[in-house]
């Protein structure tokens, strides 16, 4: 004679199975991280501040952003077999962007600090920089950050320039949402100076002119992409990725077809 289970077993049975598969079911999503929906959409969402030449700037004519950290990432996404869709984004907002998953990567210029590792993973580094000072070409008087005591200082908003310029006693600091504004009103002397990557102030002058850089380099630094943090398999593609294109000589010739052929004034 078949054995009958008493209904409260044969219920607690059923709770037993449908948590089970409930488990089941959600480690199977959690697997799926971004990595994952990445290659299944063949597209990755990379956030920017598209107004720093010429690592990323809008091109007048086209409206298309362009500059060395937008070849690289095209590179990198050519790599893994995806496409770069570009997200514009102020870089003082760029990290809670990431956070809040309205991209898979940041690529702006990003200086590699101690802080900014603690909110974000970044990949290996791609670019040594450094921070400069620029004053007015008639200036003869600032050439160091000792010469800018009392003195009006223009800095991009969120930068590691900014952070520099404030640890300086007895300057004003003025924060500004796009660094070429900060040259304008440098050219209009409303600032005395301005600390931001050497980099960008270089191609900044080379185009508009009215400015220099002046005294020793203030500091070197790291450029990385940044991920959110437990991303390792987008991390680990990312870093295969720039390592292939070190070996293979193609971030060489970023840095000739960014960095080599000065341009001429407008």
């Amino acid at each position: 004679m078949p054995k009958i289970f008493p209904p409260l077993l044969k219920f607690s049975l059923l709770i037993f199975i449908l948590t089970l598969f409930s488990l089941t079911l959600f480690c199977s999503t959690e697997k799926k991280d971004s990595f994952q929906r990445i290659m299944e959409q063949k597209k990755l969402l990379v956030g920017t501040d598209a107004t720093y030449p010429p690592f990323e700037s809008k091109d007048v004519k086209t409206g298309k952003i362009i500059g060395f950290d937008v070849d690289l990432m095209d590179l990198i996404c050519e790599k893994l077999g995806v496409r770069c869709e570009y997200v514009e984004v102020p870089f003082d907002g760029i990290i809670s962007g990431l956070d809040n998953h309205k991209y898979d990567v940041v690529i702006s210029s990003f200086t590699i600090t101690p802080e900014r590792e603690k909110i974000v993973d970044f990949s290996n580094p791609y670019y040594q920089a450094s921070q400069s000072i620029a004053v007015r070409l008639d200036e003869t008087k600032i050439n160091s950050l000792l010469d800018l005591k009392r003195k009006k200082i223009g800095v991009q908003l969120g930068t590691t320039g900014e952070l520099l310029a404030k640890k300086v006693d007895g300057v004003e600091v003025i924060s500004f949402d796009n660094i070429g504004a900060a040259f304008l009103d440098l050219e209009n002397g409303k600032l005395d100076a301005i600390i931001n990557d050497k980099p960008t102030s270089q191609r900044i002058i080379a185009l508009k002119g009215n400015a220099k850089i002046v005294g020793p380099d203030l500091s070197s630094e790291n450029y990385g992409i940044a991920v959110r943090k437990n991303e390792e398999r987008l991390l680990e593609a990312i870093n295969t990725a720039l390592a292939e294109l070190k070996d293979s000589g193609k971030l060489e010739d970023l840095n000739k077809k960014w960095f080599s052929v000065q341009t001429k004034k407008q």
